[in-house]
């Protein structure tokens, strides 16, 4: 794409809202030159409104480009090296409250580049969070950029915020997606934690610098989040949450949902466990779960969690009935362990032999009983 496509798609970001299906999938199909072109023409053909045309000729996108820089932010669009070739999946998902389609271009502020995104994790939820929920996203966040997952949040109260500082402790990459201008913070009270995202990771906004954000500007960029991430997991959500909308779009995208439990008395679970139920999500409990739902074939692979083997344990199903015949206090004879065990006394007696030099039974000078190590 020439420079034209890049100032034509900065005017279109500013003349319509993140989302906007009828701007995003034709500038997809038509292009943004050649869109920008019809509408100044005032060419109708596809519905927009006709007032369009005024408002997108009193727009300077080359003003708009100076001013981002000098903001430090960039705007990236899809001939760029720079552009996560994933949000092209969001071209053919269905819509959901009305937005859709993949962005026109994102305003970036920082240093880390979206095409290093490709192995990046959503970790979403609550705003009014538990110190349980807290705990358990953060910790999560560590985990996941120490194994080389950039974590991809939306710097909210809760859980945003604790999956973007448990990333930081580890210096490790995290996105925050944002709702309003990169140039801006919000919540308002976070402006030290964009600001060192900003500094360290990346700052992505669909809207234009400027732009305060809005119910439908958080409901469209809930999709960003889902796409660029190969995974979204919901740490805590209730019925209500936003983190429900953005667990929709990766089921729309056939991204991984996963969901970690919660008590099931608390309301702040309730939404997670719904996903769980209906069978829309996959219930983690820790990062490592996460990184083998999202990894490719044969990576990250978790063994089944399993007690340590017993001496008992290694015994042949044999074994195990004449020691289950044995009592534990006062010895009886071969004989009679061998009536309790329904077994031949040859065999049992050959058994006994074997158990007592493991330390699972003993004789008593009447019988055999069960040794300090069968009692145990």
């Amino acid at each position: 794409m020439t420079s034209a496509e890049r100032l034509a798609r900065v005017a279109l970001s500013r003349l319509t809202e993140p989302g906007d299906p009828r701007f995003t999938k034709l500038v997809a199909e038509l292009g943004g030159a050649s869109l920008h072109g019809m509408l100044l023409r005032q060419e109708d053909s596809h519905g927009m409104l006709t007032d369009v045309a005024a408002r997108l000729g009193s727009t300077d996108p080359e003003r708009e480009l100076d001013r981002a820089d000098r903001l430090g932010i960039r705007f990236v669009i899809p001939s760029d090296p720079e552009w996560p070739s994933q949000l092209g999946d969001l071209m053919n998902a269905p819509e959901l409250h009305q937005r859709g389609g993949p962005p026109i271009g994102l305003w970036v502020k920082g240093p880390w580049r979206l095409d290093q995104l490709g192995a990046s994790v959503a970790v979403v939820g609550s705003r009014s969070s538990t110190t349980y929920g807290d705990q358990v996203s953060s910790e999560m966040g560590a985990v996941l950029v120490r194994h080389g997952a950039p974590v991809i949040s939306g710097a909210a109260f809760g859980i945003d915020q604790a999956a973007h500082r448990g990333a930081i402790a580890m210096e490790g990459p995290t996105v925050a997606v944002l709702a309003c201008g990169a140039d801006r913070a919000y919540p308002a009270a976070h402006q030290s934690l964009i600001d060192h995202i900003a500094q360290h990771g990346a700052v992505v906004s669909e809207a234009p610098p400027g732009c305060a954000p809005t119910r439908i500007r958080f409901l469209a960029r809930n999709r960003l989040i889902a796409a660029l991430s190969r995974g979204t997991v919901v740490v805590e959500a209730a019925q209500r949450s936003g983190a429900l909308n953005t667990a929709s779009w990766a089921e729309r995208l056939n991204r991984q949902v996963l969901a970690v439990p919660g008590p099931v008395t608390s309301a702040q679970s309730q939404g997670a466990h719904d996903l769980v139920r209906r069978g829309v999500a996959t219930l983690v409990t820790n990062a490592h779960e996460v990184l083998e739902m999202v990894g490719g074939v044969g990576e990250h692979l978790l063994e089944s969690p399993q007690e340590p083997l017993t001496v008992r344990d290694r015994l042949t199903l044999r074994h195990r009935q004449v020691l289950d015949a044995v009592p534990v206090a006062a010895g009886v004879g071969t004989d009679s362990v061998a009536r309790t065990a329904g077994l031949g006394i040859v065999e049992v007696r050959s058994a006994l032999v074997h158990l007592e030099k493991t330390g699972l039974v003993e004789q008593d000078g009447v019988g055999w009983r069960l040794g300090v190590l069968g009692r145990a």
